[in-house]
């Protein structure tokens, strides 16, 4: 039997010189003789360890990371594949801690499976979830749904049985399903990971949820600078219909749904929801008013749900595996598992998925080993570029969407920017206003204009400019900009802002430290 090679064509995996390391080895093993199979996968998401290549063994399989292209020779000489002799051999990946220590439940088959092969899939569990729903109502799906206590991973964490649940009480003759896929918060990558390694998992769920509400067509709005998962989706996609798990009459079921995938054009706004809708119509992406719903009145003024990609990727294993299974895991109303991303000043970046009720200590220290530079860790940003900058006195709360909430920080879509101690807050406070002056719709008058008097007075706070007025006036700004903005976009900005200042007084003061000092 031939040796297998899986190596990933993650798009992350191949910026790091996986292309490359695969070509190698082809070249490395025909030069040696050898007969070998490569298999390219998805990326586990151990990103610290790519390009990770992977030898099938009685075993099991075992790892090598991370290789560089001037290592496959040398990995050949020591007896690749068949021997683990290397000092790039890191065992087992059932051993890996990193890996081990997690609970994958969405990203059970990332980096295992072929994400193009159906064949894969199925034999792996896909689709057993909607082979399930197909014998089920749409009221028992919705309620298994709901009794799963699955809530949004997109940021806004909304319980996604009753979103579903409007949309089907909702009486209309077309109604539509619509994946959020528009993943634009700095520090995230979960969502293309997915849509890269197991993207049939994801087609899956938006069917499944088309049986649940009434659907029958949907719509992947997925962010322009994923140009590999769109080839890889609209291949998934004309696969799905082949095997009549797309169309009409899904497996002789009688019932009907199809999947388009839309490119965004790159604005950060396009990510909220109503937004999104508008760019879907053709229109330019600005914010909608709401009331009504997208859940009433959403995409060509119908019936929609609107979900992300993880949220609609871990409905098949509510479906599959039980409402008791999925609600085992997590804590208080925080059930199932989370998907972190680490990212920023971290030793071991890469994504973890592990039951809500985890510290962020232990995610940044046992799974992120630290800063990547070596310095303290002093400020950590969990939930995108508008979420609260956390200090070390906070890093002990779980991860679950109210304790972060009761500490005035979100969770949003699970990204985990790391700083350590050389880090500027004041400057990271207008990073966010500068964002928002960057990526606001500019539909509402607090968003559009008061993140540009944001970086106006944070310039003046730099340069010592009547600090005790500016600083009154910077709270007030927030104030402003959190009650009366349309959406999430100014609405949030004020966080990392008002966390910066709250835990890092003196980023703001540096002038009167100085005198200070000198004085002293």
């Amino acid at each position: 039997m031939r040796p297998k090679i899986f190596i990933p064509a993650d798009t992350t995996a191949c910026a790091l010189g996986a292309d490359a390391v695969a070509d190698e080895v082809v070249v490395q093993a025909r030069g040696r003789g050898l007969d070998i199979e490569i298999i390219r996968t998805g990326s586990r998401g151990a990103y610290w360890l790519e390009p990770l290549l992977e030898v099938e063994s009685d075993q099991g399989r075992i790892a090598f990371g991370p290789v560089k292209l001037t290592d496959v020779a040398t990995l050949f000489e020591d007896g690749f594949p068949a021997s683990g002799e290397s000092s790039l051999c890191v065992g087992k990946v059932a051993d890996i801690s990193w890996l081990a220590r997690q609970d994958r439940l969405t990203f059970e088959r990332a980096g295992v499976t072929d994400p193009i092969s159906l064949d894969d899939y199925r034999q792996s569990g896909g689709y057993d979830g909607l082979a399930r729903a197909l014998d089920m109502t749409a009221e028992e799906i919705v309620a298994a749904v709901t009794e799963s206590g699955l809530r949004g991973r997109g940021g806004a964490a909304f319980p996604t049985g009753i979103k579903w649940r409007t949309v089907l009480d909702t009486a209309a003759e077309q109604k539509y399903v619509v994946c959020n896929a528009d993943e634009g918060d700095s520090g995230t990558y979960a969502d293309r990971l997915l849509m890269e390694a197991d993207p049939f998992q994801l087609i899956e769920g938006m069917t499944i949820c088309a049986l649940a509400v009434g659907a029958t067509e949907g719509y992947v709005y997925l962010r322009s600078e994923y140009p590999k998962v769109l080839q890889i989706l609209n291949q998934v996609i004309a696969t799905g219909r082949e095997a009549n798990l797309l169309g009409q009459d899904i497996l002789g079921s009688g019932r009907s749904f199809d999947v388009q995938v839309r490119v965004g054009a790159g604005a950060y706004i396009c990510g909220e929801e109503t937004s999104m809708l508008e760019s879907l119509e053709g229109k330019r992406g600005l914010v909608r008013f709401k009331p009504p719903l997208p859940a009433i009145e959403g995409l060509f003024g119908k019936p929609t749900v609107v979900n992300n990609v993880l949220t609609l990727a871990a409905v098949t294993t509510v479906l599959a595996k039980g409402s008791d299974y999925y609600r085992d895991y997590g804590t208080g109303r925080s059930r199932g598992t989370i998907t972190l991303q680490l990212a920023g000043n971290i030793r071991r970046g890469g994504l973890v998925e592990v039951p809500f009720g985890l510290s962020l200590r232990e995610l940044v220290e046992d799974f992120g080993g630290g800063s990547a530079s070596g310095k303290p860790i002093r400020a950590i940003q969990v939930g995108g570029p508008l979420g609260a900058y956390l200090p070390v006195s906070q890093w002990d709360t779980p991860l679950d969407y109210e304790a972060f909430a009761g500490i005035e920080a979100m969770l949003g879509h699970g990204g985990v920017v790391v700083f350590d101690d050389s880090v500027d807050m004041l400057e990271q406070a207008r990073f966010a206003m500068e964002f928002c002056a960057l990526e606001s719709c500019g539909k509402c008058t607090p968003c559009r204009i008061g993140s540009v008097r944001g970086v106006e007075l944070l310039d003046k706070i730099r340069k010592n400019d009547q600090l005790t007025a500016n600083h009154a006036l910077l709270q007030e700004l927030c104030t402003t900009m959190d009650a009366g903005s349309l959406c999430a976009m100014g609405g949030l900005t004020p966080m990392p802002v008002r966390s910066a200042i709250k835990h890092y007084p003196q980023d703001f003061e540096p002038v009167v430290q100085e005198q200070t000092e000198c004085q002293s």
